[in-house]
């Protein structure tokens, strides 16, 4: 049985964190520490227990920065490795899950004082992540913060790079949102070109996920950005374009279909045909197309289907799935048939009546079909 992910704040380690705290401050009164860290443990999830611990933190250390940052950065262990081991909390000293209610304490009494929190977070982040506790100091005053955000960028640890990119994504789950970002996300591009040829995957793949923040909002933005940074780039910056792109490769977005080199296709022959076009719930969708291009090949396609579902007012909404990739050809064809499950799922309500099915090539639809979809008396 899988243990519960909100045992990574357990007794023991609630205890742990009192004994390293102890030995740093003569003043720390470790008992009081856990009694107030354990309220309502076994019924607390992830985030309470943190949350619970962060006021056990206050109630024991020092709340300000001057006193608190000697016993912090005595406590700390040494480094994550770059790998995903940041979670462990078996090595010595403070580490792991232990830094995250931490940061959290140092970001409540630090919010008026960014540089000596900043301090802090720089050394925090080593151990474990400090992408959620920075957020409110970007909310407040975006500009100074910022400040700190390039030279993050320019460090020589990877997990403060990471940190710069991480730590300003306008989307990060679980993180406050950064409306201001959501917004106008050109603050945030000069980070991002400092990072985009990290030699660290690490930190490139959060370049990558803030990009995907950002084009969730500005999606021409985004294919402007890929089309410039694909330009002489090294397999390492192609991977992270891409992977910057998903949400709008999923979508067919032209633009960036273009940019990452999926241009319009000439076709000599274009026909796609629905052979079910009464669809009983429960059973599929099923239909077969043939694309013949006429130009010179190859050319790299990107094959998608979107089906637009009924909602209950009536209208429709399209949700995209990929058919194919690869390169075509010229004058040889590309066909085949394909079979979509209706049946039932927890993330979607299915409505009978007239349903429609687009196909896109390289982003560029080749035409709309309609069929009768019958729900169950």
């Amino acid at each position: 049985m899988v243990e519960p992910f909100k045992n990574f704040f357990s007794i023991a380690v609630i205890r742990r964190m009192a004994a390293i705290l102890s030995a740093q401050s003569p003043n720390f009164d470790a008992d009081h520490f856990v009694a107030v860290a354990s309220i309502d443990h076994e019924t607390n999830e992830l985030k309470q227990r943190s949350q619970q611990i962060q006021t056990a933190l206050k109630a024991t250390l020092p709340n300000q920065l001057d006193d608190l940052a000697p016993i912090l950065l005595g406590a700390l262990g040494p480094e994550a490795p770059i790998d995903g081991g940041v979670t462990s909390n078996d090595r010595d000293g403070l580490n792991g899950f232990a830094i995250m209610p931490i940061c959290d304490f140092v970001a409540e009494i630090g919010i008026h004082d960014w540089p000596k929190a900043a301090a802090l977070f720089e050394e925090l982040t080593k151990r474990f992540s400090a992408e959620f506790a920075v957020r409110p100091f970007l909310a407040k005053d975006p500009e100074a913060t910022l400040k700190t955000f390039h030279r993050w960028a320019k460090s020589d640890n990877p997990h403060v790079r990471r940190l710069a990119s991480e730590g300003c994504r306008p989307l990060l789950p679980w993180g406050i949102r950064l409306h201001a970002f959501v917004k106008d996300p050109t603050p945030l591009l000069p980070i991002l070109e400092t990072l985009k040829d990290d030699p660290t995957e690490y930190v490139r793949r959060s370049v990558a996920n803030n990009i995907n923040d950002i084009a969730k909002n500005h999606p021409d933005l985004v294919a402007d950005l890929a089309a410039r940074w694909m330009q002489d780039a090294s397999k390492n910056r192609q991977r992270l374009v891409r992977h910057a792109c998903r949400t709008l490769i999923k979508k067919g977005h032209p633009p960036t279909l273009a940019a990452l080199g999926y241009k319009p296709i000439e076709l000599d022959q274009s026909k796609f045909e629905i052979l079910t076009p009464t669809v009983e719930f429960g059973t599929g969708l099923k239909f077969k197309y043939l694309l013949t291009p006429h130009a010179r090949g190859p050319h790299p396609y990107i094959l998608d289907f979107a089906i637009h579902f009924k909602k209950a007012n009536g209208e429709l909404s399209p949700k995209v799935f990929k058919l194919s990739t690869g390169t075509m050809e010229r004058n040889t064809p590309l066909a085949g048939e394909k079979t979509v499950p209706i049946k039932p799922i927890t993330t979607r309500t299915f409505y009978p009546g007239i349903h429609k099915l687009e196909l896109f090539l390289n982003g560029r639809s080749l035409g709309v079909e309609s069929f009768e979809l019958q729900m169950p008396i």
